[in-house]
């Protein structure tokens, strides 16, 4: 009989209360309004004297929003950190130390007159998710990781350095803020000097997951509430200089010039048509260009303009590029200009989603009752880079109109619940799976 007792009291003690976590965490859910008043309190950082966000990265508007960043995760209870690269890590331990952790989030900086939801959402949604467990005196069996990284619209650059992909050359790149990615990183509190300590090793990481906006319009026309990113485009980029010769616009004839900018013009053409001329849904943009010296009554003697193509297929992406170079050659003879290529040192190389993760993230929107896709990123993301460290997963919520980099840029409220609850639905799926995922 006392044994019996015994076990009786045991059970009280052990079993039902896992049983009650069990059954709290399926009832879990984010506070919307705490998310969008953190999406609006952050895009007061940076503004500039016309009301425009600019928090470009390694401005002082970045540098104020990542201290705003830091001391909510701070007060959330994270142990939180900067790394040699400049990134902030934030970390809440688990039950099991012999766990890797479960890692997610996204970057605050934006590109020049950007929206409030690029990046900043992913971020934000991070931090509920702990504010959340919390709440709820949840305890993980994984440690759990809120990542925000630097630099992500200037080419991944805080990610890169994490997986040890930021080639040395790239640090002396200038970025929009007017400092090399060397002095961005010193100014934000990282050590360019000794990026090879922000390196994480492959296997490190239990998982690695982001929620960003969609950026294009297919589920807000489909009436879908989140997509399931089965895969990331690669992005190549290269700098195009066209030579010709300045001339006087009135006295030089028409048949005797050498027009930089004409010959600028029909490759960005040619550009167009070879694109067009693959099949799938590749994509090819020349979105800068720069033409000198500028005046109204000289011929442009030289152009310098942007070449940027993305696609699943690095091999088709290089096809396309050996086509355009062709149309280059032909072009140089027709304007009697030169016409140079330079490939970027931060290209990023497609990768596709965990299999397993995509699993979770349908079984989670299945619980939520949250409609979903699966769909491929034409964007690139953060979590393309973190695919060496571990599995990773993304989800796209709609963008209205399918605007993004753009002030009018927005997500309602009631999206990003939906989108927030699935990530925090996954993150507790995952924390119960009993062995690493092996494929991504």
């Amino acid at each position: 009989m006392k044994n019996l007792l015994l076990l009786f009291l045991l059970i009280l003690l052990f079993v039902i209360p896992g049983y009650s976590q069990v059954e709290r965490s399926a009832n879990l859910q984010v506070n919307a309004d705490r998310i969008e008043k953190r999406i609006f309190e952050l895009a007061e950082f940076g503004k500039n004297e016309r009301g425009e966000g600019y928090r470009v990265a390694y401005s002082d508007g970045d540098l104020a929003g990542r201290t705003y960043f830091m001391n909510l995760m701070q007060k959330a209870g994270l142990e939180v950190r900067i790394d040699a690269a400049g990134n902030i890590i934030g970390r809440r331990e688990g039950s099991d130390p012999n766990l890797k952790p479960i890692a997610f989030g996204s970057h605050i900086d934006m590109v020049p007159n950007g929206g409030n939801y690029d990046g900043a959402y992913g971020a934000i949604t991070a931090l509920e998710i702990i504010e959340v467990l919390n709440e709820n005196k949840h305890l993980t069996r994984h440690p759990l990781e809120v990542l925000v990284f630097q630099n992500e619209e200037g080419g991944l650059v805080g990610s890169r350095a994490m997986t040890g992909n930021l080639k040395k050359e790239a640090l002396d790149q200038l970025s929009v803020s007017g400092l090399s990615i060397r002095e961005g990183i010193v100014k934000i509190g990282g050590d360019p000097e000794r990026l090879e300590e922000a390196v994480r090793s492959p296997g490190d990481l239990t998982a690695f997951l982001e929620i960003h906006i969609e950026q294009s319009k297919v589920l807000e026309e489909r009436g879908i509430d989140v997509a399931i990113v089965e895969g990331i485009v690669g992005i190549e980029d290269w700098d195009i200089t066209v030579e010709g010769i300045a001339n006087h616009a009135g006295s030089t004839p028409m048949n005797d010039r050498q027009d930089a900018l004409i010959a600028a013009s029909k490759l960005v053409l040619a550009v167009n048509e070879v694109v067009n001329s693959f099949q799938g849904f590749q994509v090819g943009s020349v979105g800068k260009m720069k033409v000198e010296p500028g005046a109204p009554n000289v011929i442009p003697g030289r152009v310098e303009m942007s070449l940027q193509m993305r696609d699943l297929s690095t091999e088709k992406i290089m096809l396309m590029f050996s086509a355009i170079e062709e149309r280059a050659r032909q072009i140089e003879i027709e304007t009697g200009t030169s016409i140079t290529f330079i490939h970027s040192n931060l290209s990023n190389a497609p990768k596709m989603a965990s299999k397993e993760i995509q699993d979770k993230m349908i079984e989670a929107a299945a619980s939520l009752g949250i409609s979903h896709l699966k769909m491929q990123s034409g964007a690139g993301h953060d979590v393309q880079e973190m695919a060496t460290l571990g599995p990773i997963g993304l989800v796209f919520i709609p963008s209205k109109d399918g605007i993004s980099h753009n002030p009018l840029e927005f997500s309602s409220k009631a999206d990003m619940e939906k989108g927030a609850n699935l990530m925090l639905r996954t993150v507790l799926l995952l924390d119960k799976q009993g062995k690493p995922f092996i494929s991504k």
